[in-house]
C-alpha cells in the first residue's frame, strides 16, 4: 500500500488556523474574479444555457425581491418564493449563471447521516443536534422529489448509488462509531448504514482502508439549478408574477432608497429598487456586508477539484476520506472500466493557511493539485497516476461553527442564507426555504413559523 498523498489528522489544525488568522491582514471578500478556471460542470458543451441570460439589454428597475447570487441557494429561494402569487423577483449574478461554488463543487448530494453527532450534541444538546441532520434529510428528499416529479433524473444525471467514507486512521473510525452510537440513541434513522473491514473493502474495491457505507446521491448541480430556475419562472409567470435573471451584473453596493422601506441595489448597469433583498452570496457575503468579515462571519476558502480517468473503483457511487478533506465519485456513462472521476480536496496539502481568505478561482494551487493527482493511486491498488482532463477551483464560504447564517439581517428587509462551509448541497435548499418563508410571512403580516428541522444555531437572531 502506497503512502497517502495527503497529511492526516488535519481537521483540528485547520479549525485552529481558521480562528487564529488575523482577518485585519485580509480585506473583505472581493467580487468574484472575471476569468475563473474552467469547471467540468460549467464548461462542458451545452451545460449552461443560461450562462449569459440578461447580461445585455435593459436592466429591470423594480422588483419585490432581489436575490443576489444564482447558485443553488439563490435559485432555491426563487423557487420557494414562487408559491406566492404575483411576486416580481429578480436574480442578480456577478458572473455567468451558477458560476460560483455550486458550479464548481464535487457533485455530491450526501447528507451527514451521523457524522460529528457527538460534538454537535455536546455543543447544542441532543434535540438541536438532531435538527441539523433532519434538515439535511429533508433537503435531499425534497431535491430528489422535484427531480422525479418533473422527470429530470436523466437530465440532471441523478444517481442513487450510496456513499462510502474511508477511514485512514484508527482514530477516525473510533470517532465515527461513537457518533453512530450516539446518533442511534437519539433516534436518528441509520438503517442504511453498514460497516466494512479493510479486508472486505480490499476484496471489493482494492483498498486496504475500512469504511462505512450509507445512502447518498450524486447529480450534475448546475443542470439541477438550471431546471429549478425554469420551474420557478414558470410558476411565477403563471400566477401572475415574474422572475428575471441578470447575469454578469454584480451588485456593488446597497443603499436605503428614497422610497420608504425599500432598498436600492447599485450595479454597473444601473440601479434596481426592491422591498426585500436576499444575500445568497456565500463566500462573497462580506463584500456587501462587511460586518461578516473574519472568523465571526464568513471566510472565503478556496477548494480544488480535478476530473481524471481512473480504473473502476467498484459499484459505490461516491466517496470521501481523510476527515472529509477529499471527496470523489465516478461519473455515470463513458467507459465503466475507466470512468471519469470527479475528485476534490487537497486543501490540507495546499499550505499552512488551508486556502482561507482566498477568493481567486482563476488559478489553482500547485501543491493541492499534485496531492490530488497522487491521491487515488495512493488509496486504490491498480490506479495509475494520470494527468486530469480538467482542473478547477471554487470559493466556498466557511464559518467558525461550519453552520450557515440564515434569516433577517439588522437592515430591515434584508435576509441572508450563506456560509455553508463546503457542505451546501444538502443544506442550501432548506435554508433558502426558511428565508423565503420569512419574507412571505412578513409580506402577509403573519408570524413566521420556524420549521421544526431548522436548528436555532443557524438563525441570525441568535448569532448577530
Amino acid at each position: 500500500m502506497q503512502r497517502l498523498s495527503v497529511p492526516v489528522h488535519q481537521l483540528e489544525k485547520s479549525e485552529n488556523v481558521f480562528k487564529s488568522l488575523s482577518f485585519a491582514d485580509h480585506p473583505v471578500a472581493s467580487l468574484p474574479v472575471s476569468n475563473p478556471t474552467k469547471s467540468f460542470w460549467i464548461d462542458s458543451p451545452g451545460a449552461n444555457p443560461l450562462a449569459k441570460e440578461g447580461s445585455l439589454g435593459d436592466l429591470i428597475t423594480e422588483a419585490d425581491v432581489c436575490i443576489i447570487g444564482s447558485g443553488i441557494t439563490g435559485i432555491s429561494a426563487a423557487y420557494h418564493l414562487s408559491r406566492k402569487a404575483g411576486l416580481k423577483v429578480a436574480v442578480l449574478e456577478a458572473r455567468d449563471f451558477c458560476s460560483g461554488a455550486t458550479g464548481r463543487n464535487g457533485g455530491h448530494l450526501t447528507t451527514a447521516v451521523f457524522e460529528a453527532f457527538s460534538a454537535q450534541a455536546k455543543l447544542y444538546g441532543i434535540e438541536q443536534a438532531v435538527r441539523g441532520y433532519e434538515l439535511e434529510n429533508y433537503t435531499a428528499r425534497a431535491i430528489v422529489k422535484i427531480i422525479e416529479d418533473h422527470g429530470l433524473a436523466n437530465t440532471v444525471d441523478l444517481v442513487h448509488g450510496g456513499h462510502a467514507t474511508l477511514f485512514f486512521t484508527e482514530e477516525e473510525e473510533h470517532q465515527s462509531r461513537e457518533d453512530f452510537r450516539q446518533a442511534k440513541e437519539a433516534g436518528i434513522d441509520l438503517t442504511s448504514v453498514r460497516w466494512y473491514t479493510k479486508e472486505e473493502m480490499h476484496k471489493v474495491h482494492r483498498t486496504y482502508y475500512p469504511a462505512v457505507k450509507f445512502d447518498g446521491y450524486n447529480l450534475w448541480p448546475l443542470k439541477f439549478v438550471t431546471e429549478l430556475y425554469n420551474i420557478a419562472k414558470r410558476q411565477l409567470e403563471a400566477r401572475p408574477g415574474g422572475l428575471c435573471l441578470h447575469t454578469n451584473t454584480p451588485v456593488t453596493s446597497i443603499s436605503a432608497s428614497t422610497t420608504p422601506d425599500k432598498w436600492d441595489l447599485h450595479t454597473r448597469r444601473g440601479m434596481i429598487t426592491c422591498k426585500y433583498v436576499i444575500h445568497a452570496t456565500n463566500a462573497y457575503a462580506s463584500h456587501l456586508l462587511p460586518f461578516l468579515h473574519g472568523p465571526e462571519g464568513i471566510i472565503p476558502t478556496r477548494g480544488q477539484v480535478i476530473a481524471v480517468k481512473a480504473l473502476s473503483l467498484g459499484s459505490v457511487t461516491s466517496w470521501d476520506g481523510n476527515e472529509g478533506f477529499e471527496y470523489w465519485f465516478p461519473r455515470p456513462g463513458g467507459d465503466p472500466g475507466n470512468p471519469l472521476v470527479i475528485l476534490g480536496g487537497g486543501r490540507e496539502a495546499a499550505g499552512p493557511g488551508f486556502e482561507y481568505y482566498v477568493t481567486d478561482d482563476a488559478s489553482v494551487n500547485e501543491r493541492a493539485g499534485e496531492a490530488l493527482r497522487d491521491f487515488l493511486p495512493s488509496v486504490f491498488e491498480g490506479v495509475q497516476k494520470t494527468e486530469p482532463d480538467m482542473e478547477w477551483t471554487g470559493i466556498m464560504g466557511y464559518t467558525k461553527s461550519k453552520d450557515p447564517f440564515v434569516g433577517p439581517l439588522k437592515n430591515q428587509g434584508q435576509f441572508i442564507a450563506a456560509g455553508f462551509s463546503g457542505h451546501g448541497m444538502p443544506r442550501t435548499f432548506a435554508c433558502a426555504e426558511a428565508v423565503a418563508s420569512m419574507i412571505i410571512a412578513e409580506m402577509e403580516g403573519k408570524p413566521c413559523v420556524v420549521p421544526t428541522w431548522l436548528p436555532d444555531r443557524y438563525l441570525t437572531k441568535y448569532r448577530m
